[in-house]
């Protein structure tokens, strides 16, 4: 299998072990339709200090069939609705794209993009998109993954509902193509994901596996499971964002808020900070010491309990040695409160 990259970079952000965990916002059906929400939409995800804002590049004919068997209605949180019906709401046109560039770039932020298929794919070659994210649905598409890893940009892949089996299916897919960018969030597809069951520690199993950058794709309510996340590894955090609670779309009820995402991005830094590294003390700092609790005249029996015994602070004979002391003599006089030393202590009992 070929060996992924570490780290790696999308736009001038550096991803993976060692870097500030990468945070996308993603803006889904949160445009509204309205190209205006949509530029407000990347300004305020900036605000928040996102790294990314993510768009997704379909219609509703690239994704599905005007249909109205069962087959075709959705499932879950928009059960009742027809797949195409729900589709032609969410998409955003495609016209929009580059002006959100433009937006993106005015703000420092990077924008790029989830393909559907092979069109898309070429409308966003032709726009220079920096990655590329792969949502699981399309994962299990390998001649669409397969088409996605001839661009040559880092692709993002989420897991979604797919086996591990498919997973490595289209993995292998990837490696076939030489891609080295590479990594794989963990995502639980409910809408919104009840905490019981993201399992966090598939991220660990997931870079232990395919031994690449993993994150998460988080569609629980709040903020403290995509923190919690990258305190078992995730170095990249995708996140659906509104501007304001207010704002209804077909994603907006399991979205974060501004005040949701700044707090993301604050607590994914101190977490990565906390952890750190494996890391021991490296300097004997003993805590106690025995200590002399009574005046002791030379030639005394050093008696613990009665005349010496363990008290912080450190910097005397360690508490360990406690046996050894007692019951020998004080080779000189020693005030109260004096850390004992081997040079007070006689040699034998």
């Amino acid at each position: 299998m070929s060996k992924f990259s570490p780290t790696f970079k999308i736009g001038s952000d550096n991803i993976g072990a060692g870097c500030p965990t990468y945070i996308i916002a993603e803006m889904s059906a949160n445009h509204g339709n309205d190209l205006n929400k949509a530029i407000e939409i990347v300004r305020k995800a900036k605000e928040c200090g996102a790294d990314a804002i993510k768009i997704q590049t379909y219609t509703a004919d690239t994704l599905t069939l005007d249909c109205k068997d069962k087959a075709f209605e959705a499932k879950g949180a928009w059960e009742g609705v027809y797949l195409y019906d729900l589709y032609s709401d969410a998409s955003m046109p495609w016209e929009w794209t580059e002006r959100l560039q433009e937006v993106a770039k005015e703000e420092g932020i990077t924008l790029f993009s989830s393909p559907f298929d092979f069109s898309s794919i070429e409308f966003l070659e032709k726009l220079n998109m920096p990655a590329y994210k792969i949502a699981s649905p399309e994962m299990i598409d390998l001649p669409f993954v397969r088409r996605v890893a001839q661009t040559g940009k880092p692709i993002i892949m989420s897991t979604g509902g797919a086996t591990l089996d498919q997973i490595k299916e289209a993995v292998a897919v990837i490696v076939e193509e030489g891609v080295e960018d590479f990594a794989i969030l963990k995502c639980t597809s409910e809408y919104p994901a009840p905490p019981s069951k993201i399992n966090l520690k598939t991220i660990q199993d997931l870079k232990d596996i395919f031994k690449c950058i993993v994150g998460l794709s988080d569609h629980t309510l709040g903020s403290a499971i995509p923190i919690a996340s990258v305190g078992l590894g995730a170095s990249i955090i995708e996140k659906h964002f509104i501007v304001s609670r207010d704002d209804t779309t077909a994603d907006s009820f399991f979205s974060a808020t501004p005040e949701e995402l700044k707090a993301i991005v604050d607590g994914a830094e101190i977490v990565r900070e906390a952890v750190g590294s494996i890391s021991y003390p490296t300097e004997n700092k003993v805590q106690r010491s025995l200590i002399a609790i009574k005046e002791i005249k030379q030639g005394e029996v050093l008696l613990n309990g009665e005349n010496f015994k363990s008290l912080r602070p450190g910097g005397g004979i360690e508490p360990k040695y406690l046996d050894d002391v007692n019951k020998r003599k004080a080779t000189k006089d020693i005030k109260v409160g004096v850390l004992l030393s081997w040079d007070l202590v006689s040699e034998s009992v």
